[in-house]
């Protein structure tokens, strides 16, 4: 998969997960892709302070980005 494949997927994925997250007033925004490996995004809105948004992140997010792109080893929340 070519660095552009890779986030054109991951925003796919990003797109897939928007729904969930605009549902509780949140939203997200890919910041970047470094290597091709590492997932960089910007929780926004009720996510922001929400005591489960590290739960979204590993098993919502994170889990739907490697079902796009399996070689994403980690994607990380920037504040």
């Amino acid at each position: 998969m070519t660095s552009e494949e890779i986030k054109l997927n991951v925003e796919k994925a990003l797109d897939e997960i928007r729904p969930f997250l605009e549902s509780d007033g949140g939203d997200i925004s890919l910041i970047s892709i470094e290597d091709d490996k590492l997932v960089r995004v910007q929780l926004q809105g009720a996510c922001v302070g929400c005591s489960v948004n590290q739960m979204t992140l590993k098993s919502g997010v994170e889990m739907t980005i490697k079902k796009y792109v399996p070689q994403i080893e980690q994607v990380i929340n920037v504040e």
